[in-house]
């Protein structure tokens, strides 16, 4: 059995994946084309069309993080090949405290303190309680409900959003085009957890924008293709002075790398940082990874992921 192996800290992977699967063949795309070529099983994150353009006879795929519109994007995915995602992996629990950060850096009023400090400004801003400050969570899986759960149980009334019904305990769950809009029009701090699809691209448009109360915030650690970045800045405003957004604080982007001379770069109210909310923890990453290929090689039915839906 051959194994594609490809992510970024691919030595310690390949070293955790070679203890637990002693019988496989581990290989890397470092490794010259004619040993990488032809793997039976390819475990890999964002990997690049020529790479996947090799592989002729995968049995599976199993993809190296929660969002698979990377994968599913790339011209040279083989098709008819069974697709298994990371269920989480430990991912929610970092997500979660990104997005609680996130959460009380808007509510406890740490941007405009900041904007303060730098004008030498002694103000204190009237605490706006917990309970007075509902966090909306668009998406509603594995991650987007330990998410919602999270910052719930510190105090926060929390709505959650998903295209059919759920129900989870302690959230107020909407669905559909009109349960969207009426999240959208009660909540001061947006939190995005969708995965990035042809239906949710572009989610958080203009018109979402304006559906959100004025002074409202944005926390997007979930896919760059969600928001439309242009109609993000045009609500954003321009210099110190808050639009009718406050602020976004921002892990994802349309493209990754962010380029550097994206103007969401320095806009003062934009907090970047480089889609490092959620890494995936090797050893329970590496359980799964192992489970998957055990069970598709034993021919045991499996959860994959449905290209059409995109997750």
């Amino acid at each position: 059995m051959r194994i594609l192996l490809h992510i970024d800290d691919v030595e310690a992977w390949r070293d955790a994946l070679a203890e637990r699967l002693p019988e496989a063949e581990i290989v890397t795309a470092d490794d010259p084309a004619e040993r990488r070529r032809n793997a039976d099983y390819l475990a890999v994150w964002k990997p690049s069309e020529t790479l996947l353009a090799e592989q002729t006879r995968a049995r599976g795929i199993v993809n190296l993080g929660a969002g698979v519109d990377a994968l599913l994007n790339n011209p040279a995915l083989p098709r008819d090949v069974p697709i298994v995602k990371l269920r989480d992996a430990g991912m929610s629990e970092l997500i979660g405290d990104y997005v609680r950060y996130g959460v009380l850096h808007f509510q406890r009023d740490f941007d405009r303190y900041r904007r303060r400090q730098a004008q030498r400004t002694w103000h204190e801003y009237p605490l706006v309680d917990k309970r007075d400050w509902p966090v909306g969570v668009l998406g509603l899986g594995a991650i987007g409900a330990k998410v919602a759960a999270m910052v719930a149980a510190d105090g926060f009334l929390v709505h959650g959003w998903s295209r059919s019904p759920k129900s989870l305990d302690g959230i107020t769950c909407h669905h559909g085009d009109a349960g969207l809009a009426e999240l959208l029009g009660r909540v001061r701090t947006l939190v995005l957890l969708l995965p990035g699809t042809r239906s949710t691209r572009h989610i958080v448009d203009a018109e979402a924008l304006n559906a959100l109360p004025e002074g409202a915030s944005l926390i997007n650690p979930g896919r760059g293709s969600l928001i439309d970045e242009v109609a993000l800045l045009d609500a954003l405003g321009e210099g110190e002075s808050e639009g009718r957004l406050r602020g976004a604080l921002l892990d994802a982007f349309a493209e990754e790398p962010l380029p550097a001379d994206s103007p969401l770069w320095c806009h003062p109210r934009i907090w970047v940082t480089p889609h490092m909310a959620g890494p995936t923890p090797l050893g329970e990453a590496v359980d799964q990874v192992v489970e998957a290929i055990r069970a598709l090689e034993a021919g045991e039915e499996v959860e994959t992921v449905d290209p059409e839906a995109g997750y």
